[in-house]
Formats: structure tokens, C-alpha cells, sequence
């Protein structure tokens, strides 16, 4: 179908930069460092081997590949063929892998040495080919996938990216849904550039001179668009971390200078940790979180020990995905996520009505809903998802919120996150934010366990701050004495890590049903009266 004679392409991104500042840095990886001009020609030549390979336009490529210049490498190579990039998570096992290849056509696995034994395997049970990249010289006897580095370097590079209609398809990105299998949301190339676009054009601050700390992982859509895209948009220069964790991240900041970070609300808490034992800073002077809901006493403790605002976002990989933003000059209201980027709307609807969106008054809780050129074309295959998730045009997203008089939203809880407890709604988000202003808490998720007589009963685990201890029981009555008696939790068990998903998101399922069986028993013994 043809929209006309407009193109557009994701791969411009890395090209325009490219060609405009071929010298400055693109990436640093350990001790490389890799100038934008220099990013290009190798994408160029990646491009040409997947060419030989007879990749094309259309075709769906996949990437199971952790944070390293290889990801950025092959994501525009297959961009600029006017092919389809498949992300895949990189904590998957064969058999979802082998989902995720089937669902999406994939033709090809580019798979990365250290993701072969799982990725390998998910290829050859979709019954498609495997293209290692960072397998070594001495590993290629036990690893006897082609390398795509030695194709690249024997291939013809293509001059330039394909153009492609702005509507075509550029990304599609698996979305862990909480019920069954997966859905691929699509991205087309306009909404990805174009969000990239909006959110330089005034929403967030960064320039060429910016070094950001690449964390997030680049196969999810925070990662991908909010650090890779938008870095590579504005000139700056990615610090890139495979493997996250506090102590290597601060170093990394101070190391390399950096001024920007971006990242989930579990890394902010790790690097605050890391700080107690190192006490040297980076310059840095912004800082971007999302992917869940950040405690306001982790805003408040970045300000003192790092001097830095930490801007609070919202989106989902269907949004592309920045929906809504503390937008830089304006104030930065801390416990929202800020008003909407523009051209995008944002609002409240009735929660209860399925069939057509209902918007409701400002102030009033309902369920988010979102439209503007930042939607996806639909999850792949799945015409009735869509028809359920899209409705009169508004993307609904499955948060409860609220919207100020002056465009501020706040999130209040997942539509299936709300915890009903003798038929009062208890929002987790609302007593996770009073348990981590206890100081021995580090990290907190509350969730509703079933329970005969009320129905559902709230509990909450939580993670010790290091050198510190905490007493469940306590914590029962922390809460207590600053909620109200229907929503504090009966019971507070101390783990020693949550169950995390890719994007930094507390798994609450998998927490619900460990201690869903002995939940019921358990809360007997902890009640202190309803």
C-alpha cells in the first residue's frame, strides 16, 4: 500500500550522524572507542554481508545480542537493507527463543558467542541459520556458526540504507505479556524517528558534547530508543555496559566522564549503594528513569549524593516509547511522570468500559490511554489483541492513573496489579512508596496474595540495604503506622534479591505464586487484626 512518495528510515539516524560528525564518538566499550564515521562503514560492510546473504527488503533479521558495538552494528545493517530487526531478549531459553523466530518470520539469527548455547539451539528448532558474532579464533571448533565479522569482511558494503515508506515496518519487539505467549508489537520507521525527533526537540537535554552511560539493555525499547536512537540523533557518545551492576557502573561514570544517566529505578538504587564505597562523583548533570515506578526517596537521595534530577518518563515498548516526560524547563515534579511529549495525547479513561474510551474529568483515576504518531501498527498476527488494546483510536495501556489540571500524570498502579482487600482497593505502588522510606529498605514490591475471608491480603518483600538489617515484623508496623488499616501489609518477608524481568520490572507473578500456597497459613500467624 502507498502512502505517496515520502521514505524515511530508522538506519538515517547512524548515517546522518555519520556523515555530518564523522569523527566524534559513538561508542566506548572498554578501551575502544569508535567514531561515528567509523560506526558507519562497518555497519555498511555488515549490511553487505547479510546482503550476500540474500537479505532484503522486508525480511525479519534476528539479534540476540547483550550490549557491545555488535548490537548497533548489526541493528542498522539490517535497518539499512530495508529489513526487519527482531530483538531478542537475551535471558530467553531455546524454546522461547525458537517462539520469538517462528512468530516473527525470522530468516536469520545474529547471535553473539556468549548467547549461543541458548540461541543456537532456538534457531535450529525454528529451523533457521545462526550468525555468530565475538566467537574467538581459538573457539571455532565448539562454536561452528559463521562468523558474521569474517563475512563483513569479505562483502561489497552497500553505499547507503534502502528508503522506505514511513509507514513499513523497522522493529519488531516481543512484549512479555503478563497472560501467554508474547506479542511482536510493530514499530514502523516514522513513529521511531520521529519520537526520537520529539524527545531532542525540547523534551530532554542532550547534545554532542553528552556522554551517556549505556546500561539499559539495547533489546528493549527504553535501551534501544531512549539511549542508542536518541544518543546516535543528537552526536553524543554511548558508554556501553553489558552486565550491569553498581559498583562497575559508578566506575564507568567517573572513568569516562559521563554526564547522562539513563536507567531503571533498580540501577539509581544500586549506584546510590555503590557510592558508600566509593566516594568519587562524575560530572554528571541529568538523569532519565522508566521502566517502573521510582521511589520518591531514591529521586531525593540522587539529588544529595549525585546533585543530579533524576526526570521521571513513562511509555511501553507500544508507545515507542515515551508516551509522557518531566520535560526539561519545566519544574520536575517528583512522584509524576510529567506531562505529555508533544503531539501526543495522554489521557484518562473509564477503567470499567471495554467496548469504547469514556475520558473522565481531570483529577479522576481511571485508566491511561494514549494516541499520537508514537503507536505502533499493532502486535503481529493478533488482529483481536489489537482490537482489544486500540480502542477508538486510543491505546490503552493497562495503568491506572490521574491527570492534573496542568497536565502532570501519575501513575497509580496496574489495572492487574490492584490488590481488593475486603472490597477496599489497595494500590501496591502507594505502599511500596511508604515501606522504601524505611532506611533499611532497599528495594520493595507489594502484591495481593489470595485470602479466604478478605478476599486478598497484601503482602510485601523486600531487599536489606547492605550493612543494614530489617525485621519483618517491624517493617508490618512501619507501614502501620503510616497507612491506612486496610492497606498496610500483613506480612513483609526480607529476600535476598527480587525476581526481575529485562527491563528492571519486579516480576510480582512470580512472587504471587511462590507465596500464594503458603500465603494463606502464613497470614494467620502475622494478622494483627484486620
Amino acid at each position: 500500500m502507498s502512502h505517496g512518495f515520502a521514505t524515511m528510515s530508522v538506519a538515517s539516524i547512524l548515517a546522518e550522524t555519520a556523515h555530518r560528525m564523522p569523527d566524534n564518538v559513538a561508542l566506548i566499550f572498554g578501551d575502544q572507542q569508535i567514531a561515528y564515521g567509523e560506526l558507519w562503514e562497518q555497519t555498511r560492510r555488515y549490511a553487505g554481508a547479510l546482503r550476500s546473504r540474500g537479505i532484503g527488503e522486508g525480511d525479519a533479521v534476528a539479534l540476540l545480542l547483550p550490549n557491545v558495538p555488535d548490537f548497533p552494528r548489526a541493528y542498522y545493517a539490517v535497518l539499512a537493507l530495508g529489513a526487519v530487526v527482531v530483538p531478542v531478549h537475551a535471558l530467553l531459553k531455546a524454546e522461547e527463543i525458537a517462539y520469538v523466530l517462528r512468530d516473527s518470520g525470522a530468516k536469520l539469527l545474529i547471535c553473539a558467542a556468549p548467547l549461543l548455547a541458548e540461541g543456537a539451539k532456538g534457531a535450529a528448532l525454528a529451523g533457521i541459520e545462526t550468525l555468530s558474532v565475538l566467537v574467538p579464533d581459538d573457539k571455532t571448533a565448539e562454536l561452528p556458526f559463521a562468523r558474521l565479522e569474517d563475512e563483513a569482511r569479505e562483502a561489497e558494503p552497500v553505499d547507503t540504507y534502502v528508503p522506505r515508506d514511513p509507514l513499513d515496518t523497522a522493529t519488531i519487539l516481543y512484549t512479555s505479556g503478563t497472560t501467554g505467549k508474547p506479542k511482536g508489537a510493530e514499530g514502523c520507521h516514522f513513529s521511531l524517528v520521529e519520537q526520537v525527533n520529539v524527545l531532542l526537540a525540547g523534551t530532554l537535554d542532550i547534545g554532542q558534547d553528552d556522554r551517556i552511560l549505556g546500561c539499559l539493555p539495547l533489546f528493549h525499547t527504553f535501551g534501544q530508543t531512549c539511549v542508542m536512537n536518541m544518543g546516535f540523533r543528537a552526536g553524543a557518545a554511548i558508554v556501553l555496559v553489558p552486565k550491569f551492576d553498581g559498583a562497575t557502573a559508578l566506575a564507568l561514570l567517573n572513568a569516562n566522564a559521563c554526564t547522562i544517566m539513563t536507567g531503571v529505578p533498580t540501577m539509581y538504587i544500586a549506584l546510590l549503594e555503590a557510592a558508600k564505597s566509593n566516594p568519587e562523583r562524575p560530572p554528571l548533570r541529568y538523569g532519565m528513569s522508566g521502566g517502573a515506578a521510582i521511589p520518591v526517596a531514591v529521586i531525593e537521595r540522587m539529588k544529595e549524593v549525585y546533585g543530579i534530577d533524576v526526570h521521571e518518563g513513562y511509555g511501553l515498548t507500544e508507545t515507542s516509547p515515551v508516551a509522557s516526560f518531566n520535560h526539561r524547563g519545566r519544574p520536575t515534579r517528583v512522584g509524576t511522570v510529567g506531562t505529555p511529549i508533544w503531539g501526543v495525547d495522554v489521557e484518562i479513561a473509564d477503567a470499567e468500559v471495554d467496548d469504547r474510551i469514556e475520558l473522565l474529568p481531570r483529577g479522576e483515576l481511571g485508566e491511561i490511554v494514549v494516541r499520537g504518531h508514537n503507536l505502533m501498527k499493532g502486535y503481529l498476527h493478533l488482529p483481536e489483541a489489537n482490537a482489544e488494546a486500540v480502542v477508538d483510536g486510543w491505546f490503552r495501556t493497562g495503568d491506572l492513573g490521574t491527570k492534573s489540571e496542568d497536565d502532570y500524570i501519575t501513575i497509580v498502579d496496574r489495572k492487574k496489579d490492584m490488590i481488593v482487600r475486603n472490597g477496599y482497593n489497595v494500590y501496591p505502588r502507594e505502599v511500596e512508596e511508604v515501606l522504601s522510606t524505611h532506611p533499611a529498605v532497599a528495594m520493595v514490591a507489594v502484591f495481593g496474595v489470595s485470602h479466604e475471608t478478605h478476599g486478598q491480603e497484601v503482602m510485601a518483600v523486600v531487599t536489606v540495604m547492605p550493612g543494614m538489617s530489617a525485621d519483618g515484623d517491624d517493617l508490618v508496623a512501619f507501614a502501620q503506622e503510616h497507612i491506612a488499616a486496610y492497606k498496610y501489609p500483613r506480612r513483609v518477608e526480607i529476600l535476598e534479591a527480587l525476581p526481575l524481568g529485562p527491563s528492571g520490572k519486579v516480576l510480582k507473578r512470580e512472587l504471587v505464586a511462590r507465596f500464594e500456597a503458603e500465603g494463606a497459613a502464613a497470614a494467620g500467624a502475622h494478622s494483627t487484626g484486620a
